[in-house]
């Protein structure tokens, strides 16, 4: 698994993660706060598609795993 595959599969699970503790009908509620998670994973996303910085592709390659 190389970088780009793992930024999306941690966006994706803290998305789903955020969520299910921040919408009041999950079993798994804690707060409505947690939305606040959500919008952070997503504006990060956004922001890393236009500057081409995202601190988690770094720590993954200091961590050794593959570019591509």
């Amino acid at each position: 698994m190389n970088t780009n595959q793992m930024v999306r599969l941690f966006a994706g699970l803290f998305i789903l993660l955020s969520l299910a503790l921040g919408v009041p009908e999950s079993p798994l509620f804690v707060s409505r706060y947690a939305l606040w998670f959500t919008a952070f994973v997503g504006a990060n996303l956004l922001q890393s598609s236009f500057t081409r910085f995202c601190p988690l592709e770094i720590m993954l390659k200091k961590a050794g795993v593959a570019e591509r």
